[in-house]
């Protein structure tokens, strides 16, 4: 018999009491060392004979692990299972045990034999083990509208105690309803280990406001609370609306070509369109475009677009095509003579009002008339109509041709008094020449709008009458003017000199005659009125004078 069995069989004769206590519990981490206290790891009493440490086995029979005497440095290992290479004990009389499995979670208990006392120390170990991973499996691609697709199961695996899994959708717990939510979980156990994995599959409907949503699953134990994200899902739901667009830019003009574009709402968007031209219904794949090529006004009118597989949802627009036709009689190079009349005729067909104007020769006029031509008359006219994106122009060039006419010969003395210059004026078309009777120098001519100018430069020594002939292709004409020679001038200039000054000393003469015709008329004068005072006198005395008033009477006298 065991030396340490018999020592308890005496003791137990001896009336020793044995005392089992409570029993405490242990967690321990799987695949670590679990650590098992004896009585809390509290001081062995001094009268310790020896500590031995035992375990309940899975029929519920006890199984002897290790024992430690008191005056033995090394235990006693009593173990004939797995436990044998496990199990040992320390300076506090704790039982270790390596490499912790869930075959562990047992009751151990730890026995202290003393001379006076034999106590029992009961331990119950558990062991913990967080998921070795948490990801999901086989997760969707896409989500539908309104339909519930398996988004993705998740998966908490290798765990004790089972973890429990959870979803959220944007950070928000997700509630399984039954229709638009759908949680199914899900437990094994690994009989090797006894290791729990744990699923949830998570099915979900989704509407359009879920596009961008993040989803997740959390997986919570004891150990640690783990969630892992997915990537948002693209979310496929059917056309509810088609629209069609012109995706021509502005008013569309006769000769445009002309693209319209179907859309549709769904998602991904449909690949296939039927567009309905002119009462036509052609099939476009892989495409939502169609073009109009060089459109005409006779394709203006509703078009319409609708879904491949449902012709029911369609969508139309109206085409309005902006034309503008312009006839104008005459155009080119037209060539009149002066005097005639010229008939002008524009005629407009347009898609709306139409807005006309004239130009001659660049600048802007009223609609010309020529109902007599003048030279006036002539130049480039440019009639210019538009509508809405579209303007025409027509144009012709007018020439007025005549015969030439002298509207004015003019002659005038030069600044140097030693010439004459003549000048010719003349209305003509084409532009006409010049031909003089008679010498000249220094010519200068310029043509204007059918008007020609040439002056000549001449020194005529004797009287002459001068012709200017003017002529071209049409016809001439000739004017005379009589011009004076320069020389005569000079002498006639003399003798209205010396003619001027013998009427000014004429002048003088005739002056100073009146002035002593009038002096003679006072002297006269002054007498008479003299000898009328003497007569007047009543004395009757002879009047004997003064020898001073004979003297002055002498001196008026003499003056005279």
């Amino acid at each position: 018999m065991d030396s340490a069995v018999f020592l308890l069989l005496v003791l137990l004769s001896a009336g020793t009491l044995l005392q089992v206590l409570a029993t405490d519990g242990v967690t321990a981490l799987y695949g670590e060392t679990i650590t098992i206290p004896c009585n809390g790891e509290a001081p062995a009493p001094d009268d310790l004979m020896f500590i031995k440490w035992k375990y309940e086995k899975d029929d519920g029979s006890p199984g002897d692990l290790l024992i430690k005497q008191a005056r033995s440095d090394e235990p006693t290992v009593q173990a004939t299972d797995d436990y044998a290479q496990r199990v040992s004990i320390n300076d506090k009389f704790s039982l270790l045990i390596t490499q912790a499995s869930l075959k562990d979670q047992k009751t151990f208990t730890c026995m202290v034999v003393s001379e006076t006392n034999l106590m029992e120390f009961p331990v119950s170990v558990l062991v913990h083990k967080k998921p070795t991973s948490v990801e999901i499996m086989d997760k969707s691609e896409v989500l539908q509208k309104d339909k519930p697709v398996t988004l993705g199961t998740c998966v908490a695996s290798d765990a004790n105690p089972t973890a429990t899994i959870t979803w959220k959708k944007n950070g928000k717990p997700l509630v399984a309803d039954g229709k638009a939510v759908v949680i199914t979980p899900s437990m094994k156990l690994d009989p090797a280990t006894g290791l729990s994995t744990t699923s949830s599959t998570l099915q979900y409907a989704a509407t359009k406001e879920d596009v961008g949503a993040v989803f997740a699953c959390v997986s919570t134990h004891e150990l640690t609370t783990q969630e892992t994200e997915l990537e948002p899902f693209p979310i496929h739901y059917p056309s509810e609306k088609v629209s069609l667009q012109i995706m021509t830019k502005g008013p569309i003009v006769e000769g445009d070509n002309v693209t319209l574009k179907c859309h549709a709402d769904g998602n991904p968007p449909p690949s296939s369109y039927f567009f309905h031209i002119k009462g036509q219904k052609l099939l476009v794949e892989n495409s939502d475009t169609y073009t109009l090529p060089a459109i005409s006004r006779e394709a203006a009118g509703e078009y319409k677009c609708s879904l491949a597989d449902n012709e029911k949802m369609e969508a139309s627009q109206t085409i309005d095509v902006s034309y503008l036709d312009l006839s104008l009689s005459p155009t080119g190079k037209v060539v009149k003579t002066v005097g005639d009349t010229l008939s002008l005729k524009m005629e407009k067909e347009a898609s709306g009002d139409v807005k006309v104007s004239w130009t001659k020769n660049g600048k802007t006029v009223k609609e010309p008339e020529f109902s007599r031509l003048t030279y006036a008359d002539a130049g480039v006219y440019v009639c210019e109509v538009s509508v809405t994106g579209l303007t025409q122009r027509q144009s012709f060039e007018l020439v007025v041709e005549g015969k030439p006419v002298i509207t004015s010969l003019t002659k005038h003395r030069a600044d140097d008094a030693q010439h004459k210059v003549l000048t010719c004026e003349a209305d003509g078309v084409p532009e006409p020449s010049f031909q003089w009777s008679i010498n000249n120098t220094n010519e200068e001519s310029s043509y204007i709008n059918g008007k020609a100018i040439h002056k000549i430069t001449v020194v005529p020594r004797v009287n002459l009458t001068v012709t200017c002939s003017v002529s071209n292709k049409l016809g001439e004409d000739v004017k005379t003017i009589n011009v004076s020679s320069v020389f005569k001038d000079e002498i006639e200039n003399k003798g209205s000199q010396e003619d001027s000054e013998d009427q000014a000393k004429l002048i003088v003469g005739v002056v100073a005659g009146l002035l002593i015709a009038a002096a003679v008329v006072g002297l006269i004068y002054w007498l008479y009125m003299k000898n009328s005072r003497q007569g007047s006198w009543k004395t009757g005395e002879k009047e004997v004078g003064t020898s001073e008033e004979s003297k002055k009477l002498e001196e008026n006298n003499h003056t005279v």
